[in-house]
């Protein structure tokens, strides 16, 4: 790894017999035979202990200064960015957007609002849910399926209150002590109904809001004295407070609100496709399959296509002594070869003892990065001269725009 990689083979060949010579040409050639995921098992195993932050949403609309922070640093958002959980997401006095999350709903953000989507995840499954926690000022948010599928899993917290959801489109306000507006109004927790319901529960009780209504649950640092206990609890109010005010992008939102239902269906059934086509051991099968017959029909540029820009190869073969030597592989490397490997490959044959598929992680990620390992044993001729070995194959794929691809790759000789 020093050296060039051409200097690097070139000292390697010499340590090993022509026969053996041969069979490392068709390892750099062929990362179709062996090339390997995870070739940096300590890295991976780094990789399944840490929970990565997963997907909530991607940007939608925007106007102003709205800000991700996350423990990497802050960042200001565009158009199209993914917002991730755990992210606090805060916008400029006079700032808004709209977030389009993950399970076809839309978060629209107030200006001054603060939130953080503590615990998210959208597979189509029974068990989606989704945890927004509003620290100050105000949201509109249209669910998406998880409002319907899981209703008590998808709630909107504050340090007043908790929101339930129930296939809603409702807008909550927090509005802290501190806040101007409390000349007027009480701090605490709001949320007003625009269409379907939510229900709103603080001390222990709960009460449910229809369109048109709003409910409210008083600021608890007031009023921490037992005996007032139940002024804390939630209450409807007899009109909409003046501070709901419509946000730049309420006309679209409405427009959005009223096809919600019939979108949130076509997502939801897209997204079951689309998970039930990310099953380990399938797509593990699915692209072992798709290489070989590549290699069987000898076609360089489709197998070079199957592995990221930035793969790392690595291969473990044993010397004309019995010892293993390890060669590490660039992509630009790999590509270069291939062409004149497969032209030069001749009576090719394999067969597959094993695939598996396991995720390479623990992900609450729909199409998270899957972990496949292969035993195959080949034979042929390569430059000429037979070949014939049993060998160990790894990949780690990961999925780019709807392809699976292999971003690691590792071969070892048995």
């Amino acid at each position: 790894m020093i050296h060039s990689q051409a200097n690097r083979f070139d000292s390697s060949f010499k340590l090993i017999n022509h026969t053996f010579f041969s069979f490392i040409n068709q390892c750099l050639a062929l990362l179709c035979l062996w090339l390997v995921t995870a070739s940096f098992q300590n890295a991976i195993a780094a990789q399944v202990e840490a929970k990565s932050p997963s997907l909530f949403a991607v940007v939608y609309r925007i106007d102003g200064e709205i800000t991700a922070v996350n423990a990497a640093g802050s960042r200001l958002l565009h158009l199209g960015d993914k917002v991730l959980t755990g992210e606090r997401i805060s916008a400029a006095s006079s700032s808004e957007g709209v977030l389009k999350t993950l399970d076809g709903g839309y978060v629209a953000i107030r200006p001054g609002a603060e939130f953080i989507a503590e615990r998210f995840a959208a597979e189509g499954k029974s068990s989606d849910h989704s945890n927004l926690n509003l620290i100050k000022g105000a949201l509109r948010i249209i669910s998406g399926w998880i409002g319907k599928i899981n209703q008590k899993g998808s709630l909107v917290s504050t340090a007043t209150a908790t929101v339930g959801i129930r296939g809603t489109d409702h807008e909550p306000y927090v509005l802290l002590d501190d806040d101007p507006a409390t000349n007027r109004f009480h701090p605490g927790t709001y949320d007003k109904v625009n269409q379907g319901g939510t229900t709103l529960t603080a001390a222990g009780q709960a009460v449910d809001i229809d369109p048109g209504k709003v409910g409210f649950a008083r600021s608890q640092r007031k009023h921490r004295e037992r005996a007032l206990m139940t002024l804390l609890f939630p209450v409807l109010l007899d009109k909409v407070p003046e501070f709901y005010v419509p946000g730049k992008f309420d006309a679209e939102m409405d427009e959005l609100s009223k096809s919600a239902k019939s979108s949130n269906l076509r997502e939801l059934q897209a997204m079951r496709k689309k998970v039930a086509a990310c099953v380990p051991g399938e797509v593990a099968a699915s692209w072992i399959k798709k290489l070989d017959q590549h290699i069987v029909s000898r076609q360089a540029e489709p197998i070079s296509a199957m592995f990221g820009e930035n793969v790392r190869i690595k291969a473990t073969v044993r010397d004309a002594n019995g010892n293993m030597n390890e060669l590490y592989i660039e992509r630009s490397d790999f590509v270069q070869s291939i062409t004149a490997s497969v032209n030069s490959l001749k009576n090719y044959k394999h067969r597959r003892i094993s695939i598996e598929g396991n995720p390479a992680e623990a992900s609450q990620q729909a199409c998270a990065p899957i972990r496949v390992k292969s035993i195959v044993i080949e034979e042929g001729r390569q430059a000429g001269k037979p070949y014939r070995f049993e060998s160990e194959e790894i990949y780690l794929l990961e999925q780019f725009d709807g392809q699976w691809l292999a971003v690691e790759a590792e071969t070892t000789q048995r």
